[in-house]
């Protein structure tokens, strides 16, 4: 049986050579001196199951070569640092809180407006924000961290106060009235969480 595998190995081999050298390609093998006894290929009977088997070798030999990867043609807008469903989606270049009497966006140095979109990094929770409100004195952590988002739960320590706005999430709470940079703020771990274009 080992014999009948080297024998259609060797087969194989000088088709293959043979294919190779008809078609222009170069193998190592044909570099190298070939003996005589090496490229002579036994003849023996056929059956059948060797032509079967021959016509398969065949097959093989002939395959077509593998198709190129399928290119994803994105626009040029659509780069790779963006991820997906992030296009339009754009950061306040200086984040601001503000009072009531102050807009609400997208928020830059020359267009001055309070972030809406303000996120905690502490807590990892959306802020809230109350416009005509602020927090009453006597307010703790625990009240915002079991309150927050609720508007019913938090009503209980909100003031009225007209042109003020109340922040929170659920470790940090703020009243302003006036327009302030977050920067300034330094205890406050809040950024944008990005506004829709």
């Amino acid at each position: 049986m080992a014999d009948d595998i080297d024998d259609l190995l060797d087969e194989v081999e000088t088709k293959f050579l043979e294919k190779k050298e008809k078609s222009g390609g170069v193998s190592k093998k044909s570099k190298a001196p070939v003996s005589k006894t090496n490229t002579k290929v036994p003849t023996r009977k056929t059956s059948t199951g060797d032509a079967d088997l021959d016509a398969m070798i065949d097959d093989i030999c002939e395959a077509p070569e593998p198709l190129e990867p399928l290119v994803d043609k994105t626009p040029a807008q659509n780069s790779p640092r963006t991820p997906r469903g992030a296009e339009g989606k754009r950061r306040c270049a200086v984040l601001y809180l503000g009072g009531s009497k102050h807009a609400m966006g997208l928020g830059s140095s020359m267009n001055q407006r309070s972030c809406d979109q303000l996120r905690c990094t502490d807590c990892d929770f959306r802020a809230v924000f109350y416009d005509n409100y602020e927090w009453d004195a006597s307010c703790e952590y625990l009240f915002f961290r079991n309150n927050v988002p609720d508007f019913t739960k938090l009503k209980a320590k909100l003031n009225k106060r007209k042109g003020s706005r109340a922040y929170a999430c659920q470790c940090k709470w703020t009243s302003v009235q006036d327009l302030v940079d977050i920067q300034k703020k330094t205890d406050f771990k809040w950024v944008c969480g990005k506004h829709d274009s």
